[in-house]
């Protein structure tokens, strides 16, 4: 199992970005898919983004595709969401997770993931 920690969030205005980074540990990191979810107050756990192992392969949900980017850099056991044009709607906390299967592709259902961080905030002002 990996330890995760994330940083990088933060109260923008819209229109702003914001690079959210997750640190992970683990011999295994490299081998894992990886994803990032998020949760706004009274709604539940929505997936934002995920990479496979490799990095080669990665899906978006359609409320973010063309403004968030995901990408990892195996070597040094980070993840990273690069977040442009932050809507309001955006706000909520965002949590790392790899995945429970190694070598997979990725995945936007929370179950498929084993190991998860402690979430950051992000607040986007209107």
């Amino acid at each position: 199992q990996v330890q995760l920690v994330e940083s990088g969030g933060g109260l923008v205005q819209a229109g702003a970005s914001l690079r959210l980074s997750c640190a992970g540990s683990g011999r295994s990191f490299s081998t894992l898919p990886m994803g990032w979810f998020r949760q706004a107050p009274g709604k539940e756990r929505e997936f934002v983004a995920g990479i496979n192992y490799s990095g080669a392969s990665t899906s978006y949900a359609d409320s973010v595709k063309g403004r968030f980017t995901m990408t990892r850099d195996n070597p040094q056991k980070m993840v990273y969401l690069q977040m442009n044009s932050l809507k309001p709607e955006d706000t909520a906390v965002y949590y790392c997770a790899a995945s429970k299967t190694r070598w997979g592709t990725w995945s936007n259902v929370p179950d498929d993931f084993g190991s998860w961080g402690q979430g950051t905030q992000v607040t986007v002002s209107s």
